[in-house]
């Protein structure tokens, strides 16, 4: 079978919406080639495991790469696919260059092609992502390692927002803990949360594909018992109290569940949010604080935002 390659020269600010206008269309084998990853390398505060080959990134800002079947709708999709981003202007989100680029690949080409960029990385004091076909030696006996298979369809975990939200997350999930994971993706939270000790986790995604990864993933490290995954909007009916809230989804989305957040977490309970740009970093905090939440943490990387907020009524 042939596929073309679809290659948006684009910002960071727009990879998770690109993303998933991407996977959408059905496109696979998502590739992000980040030029900021370089010095996030130098000063990563935890120790690097991997090299990075500076002919594979852009100069600057983002290539988000995926696979289209070479079909005859392909130049119907790949229109659908530049209208969806140039909507993306509607929500204030900076898309750069924009320049969409098609290339023809065979099958062989990129089946496996993409997991040259994914290798170990130490995200904070105590946990580390692994891909599944990597070997890796824990470095200390509190290391938590993380088996991630992303598929052809979900990130690394290693993308700021997410390493943001499990730094958060070992701080604030304490053995015994019951946790809610809104928007889960392919399960790195979720998994994170239970290896840092949540005694039960409760993962979340509209996407039954999403859903699929997340089962998988969890399969993979072993927690079959303590993760149950669910194909859900947001916390529509969710019904329970639990100590953590995480998610890490656009900031439009998030403040749109702010009040089942509240609702659902115990007194003293935290809500962790990530996937916030710079401009709309107030939006989201103005919400929290109008439904009664403390503002406690709020921690940048390469311009993404995370927001950690406590119930204290």
């Amino acid at each position: 079978m042939k596929w073309s390659e679809i290659s948006i020269h684009t910002t960071n600010e727009a990879i998770e919406p690109i993303s998933n206008i991407l996977h959408e269309t059905g496109a696979s084998g998502l590739v992000i080639e980040d030029s900021q990853d370089f010095d996030a390398i130098r000063n990563a505060p935890f120790g690097e495991v991997y090299e990075l080959n500076p002919d594979d990134y852009p100069d600057e800002g983002v290539r988000i790469k995926a696979y289209l079947p070479l079909n005859s709708f392909l130049i119907e999709t790949v229109e659908e696919i530049k209208q969806a981003i140039n909507n993306l202007l509607v929500y204030d989100i900076d898309i750069g260059p924009n320049k969409v680029t098609i290339s023809e690949v065979k099958e062989e080409d990129w089946a496996h092609a993409w997991k040259k960029y994914y290798h170990p990385v130490k995200i904070s004091q105590k946990v580390t992502i692994k891909p599944t076909w990597e070997e890796y030696t824990p470095v200390s006996s509190d290391e938590v390692i993380i088996e991630l298979d992303p598929g052809m369809a979900f990130g690394t975990g290693t993308h700021p927002t997410t390493v943001l939200s499990i730094q958060s997350l070992e701080q604030y999930v304490n053995k015994g803990d019951t946790v809610i994971d809104v928007g889960s993706g392919s399960g790195v939270l979720s998994i994170a949360s239970a290896l840092l000790g949540a005694k039960e986790v409760f993962a979340y995604d509209l996407d039954d594909v999403a859903v699929k990864s997340t089962e998988e993933n969890v399969k993979l490290n072993g927690l079959e018992n303590k993760i149950t995954a669910k194909q859900n909007n947001l916390l529509d009916n969710v019904d329970m109290k639990v100590d953590v809230v995480v998610s890490n989804i656009l900031a439009e989305i998030i403040v749109r569940f702010v009040e089942e957040a509240w609702n659902n977490l115990k007194k003293g309970g935290f809500f962790i949010t990530s996937g916030i740009i710079q401009n709309k970093k107030e939006l989201v905090k103005d919400k929290l604080k109008e439904q009664g939440f403390e503002i406690i943490a709020m921690n940048e990387m390469e311009g993404w935002i995370s927001i950690v907020a406590k119930k204290n009524s």
